[in-house]
C-alpha cells in the first residue's frame, strides 16, 4: 500500500508533462501547416510581408529593450516605458519637421535626421532618468506593488504630457525616409524597412556589447544580481541604476523616431498599444535578457506582419488578439520565455 501510494504523484506528474509536449506538438503542427499553405500558395506575398514583419520587430525590439533593463536592474514593470516611446515620436516630429521643417528626401534632411536621432534619444534617455529619480528610487525596498502602481501612474502623466503637445488628433506629415521599394524575384522590399532594420542593429549590437563587454556593463550585471554586494565592491548603486534607465530611454527615443518616420504619424496614445506589444515580446524573450528582448521583438513582428498580410490567416482586425494569445501561451507552456532561466523567489 505504502508503495502505491508513493508512486501515485508520479504518474499523475508523468501524464500532465506528456499531455503538455502533445498539446505543443499539435500546436507547432498547426503553425508549420498555416505557414506551409500560405508559402506555397503565395510565396511572393509571404516574404513580402515577412520584411515588413522584420521592419517591426526592429522597433519592438528597441522598446522591449527598456522594459527588460530596467525589469533586470531593479525588477520593475516600467509601464511608462511605452508612454516614453511616444514622446520620442512626438518630440522627433516637432523638431524635425516643425522646427526645422525638414520634409522629403536629400543629403542635408538625412544629415538633420541623423542629429534629430541623437537628440531624440537625449531627451528620452534624461526624462527615463528624472522618473527613475523622482519616483521610484525612493520605493526599491517597498512592497512591489507600490513601485508597479506608480509606473502606471508615470504613465498617466506622460500620456497627458503628450496630449497636451500633440494634441487629441494625430498628426501626419511627410516623412524625409522614402516611401518607395524595389522588388528582388518578385518580394517587394520597402526602403523604410531597410533602412529601420540597417539603423536598428548597430543600435542593439552596442548596447548588448556595452552591457556584456564594458566595465560600466559589469556593474549593471552586479548590480542586477546584489545591490548590497556591489555597494561592497565600490560600485555606486544609484548611478549604475540611473544609467539602466538612459540607456533605456536612449533605446526609446530612438524607436519613436524610426516609427514616426515610418508610419508618418504621431499621436499622443500610440505609446499604450505599442508599450504592450513591445512588454510581450520582452516577456516572449525572457524578461531581463537582453538577447531575448531581441528576440521575442523580431518574433511577434514577424507573426503579427504573417497574421495581417498573409491570404490565409486571421487578418488584421485579430492583430492585438494574435499577439496577447501567444503571450498566454507562453506562459502556460514557458513561463521563464524563450530564453529566460526559471528562477525561484527568494524569502
Amino acid at each position: 500500500m505504502a508503495s502505491t501510494t508513493a508512486s501515485a504523484p508520479r504518474a499523475s506528474v508523468n501524464v500532465g508533462k506528456l499531455l503538455t509536449r502533445v498539446s505543443m506538438l499539435m500546436l507547432g503542427l498547426v503553425v508549420v501547416y498555416w505557414l506551409g499553405r500560405n508559402l506555397i500558395t503565395s510565396p511572393t506575398q509571404f516574404f513580402s510581408v515577412g520584411i515588413t514583419g522584420l521592419s517591426n520587430g526592429a522597433l519592438y525590439a528597441l522598446i522591449a529593450l527598456g522594459y527588460t533593463l530596467v525589469y533586470g536592474i531593479i525588477e520593475l514593470i516600467n509601464f511608462a516605458h511605452g508612454d516614453l516611446f511616444m514622446l520620442g515620436a512626438v518630440f522627433s516630429y516637432f523638431f524635425l519637421t516643425k522646427f526645422l521643417a525638414a520634409e522629403g528626401g536629400g543629403a542635408h534632411n538625412y544629415a538633420l535626421l541623423a542629429l534629430t536621432l541623437v537628440l531624440a534619444m537625449t531627451f528620452c534617455a534624461t526624462i527615463n532618468v528624472v522618473i527613475e529619480r523622482l519616483a521610484y528610487r525612493r520605493l526599491r525596498d517597498a512592497p512591489k506593488l507600490a513601485p508597479l502602481i506608480t509606473a502606471v501612474g508615470v504613465s498617466f502623466i506622460l500620456q497627458f504630457i503628450g496630449l497636451k503637445w500633440n494634441g487629441s488628433a494625430p498628426r501626419n506629415f511627410t516623412t524625409i525616409l522614402p516611401k518607395t521599394s524595389f522588388e528582388v524575384l518578385g518580394v517587394i522590399v520597402p526602403y523604410t524597412a531597410l533602412i529601420v532594420v540597417s539603423l536598428t542593429i548597430p543600435l542593439l549590437a552596442i548596447l548588448v556589447t556595452l552591457v556584456n563587454k564594458t566595465r560600466q556593463g559589469r556593474a549593471m550585471r552586479a548590480t542586477a544580481q546584489d545591490k548590497d554586494a556591489a555597494r561592497l565592491m565600490g560600485i555606486d548603486v544609484n548611478k549604475t541604476i540611473s544609467f539602466t534607465f538612459a540607456l533605456g530611454g536612449a533605446m526609446a527615443g530612438a524607436a519613436g523616431l524610426m516609427f514616426a518616420q515610418s508610419v508618418g504619424t504621431v499621436a499622443y496614445n500610440l505609446g499604450f498599444q505599442l508599450g504592450l506589444i513591445a512588454f510581450t515580446s520582452a516577456v516572449l524573450g525572457g524578461v531581463g535578457n537582453l538577447n531575448g528582448a531581441v528576440l521575442g521583438g523580431f518574433l511577434i513582428g514577424v507573426i503579427q506582419g504573417f497574421n495581417d498580410g498573409l491570404p490565409f490567416g486571421p487578418g488584421q482586425k485579430w492583430s492585438q488578439t494574435m499577439v496577447f494569445t501567444i503571450l498566454i501561451l507562453l506562459m502556460v507552456y514557458r513561463p521563464a520565455g524563450l530564453l529566460g532561466k526559471a528562477t525561484t523567489e527568494k524569502v
